[in-house]
């Protein structure tokens, strides 16, 4: 995923990669689990906090656990 910065180092890459994990995790969490005042959800924050929760588990199996290969 983060080929095209060439970075050569696997502990800046570990650690780019937990950052994103960090963010897109907190993104995800509150883009399911936010509600309005009449306690439905909304369907810009659900269907933003499914992307951030596809890139999430996208970066996860990918990049840090390396047992997919997308793309």
């Amino acid at each position: 995923m983060l080929e095209f910065l060439e970075i050569e180092d696997p502990a800046v890459k570990q650690l780019i990669n937990f950052v994103f994990l960090a963010a897109t995790g907190a993104i995800a969490w509150h883009g399911l689990r936010v509600r309005n005042e009449d306690g439905k959800a909304d369907f810009v924050h659900l269907l933003f906090g499914c992307i951030a929760a596809f890139y999430f588990f996208a970066v996860l199996f990918q990049d840090v656990l390396g047992l997919i290969q997308l793309g």
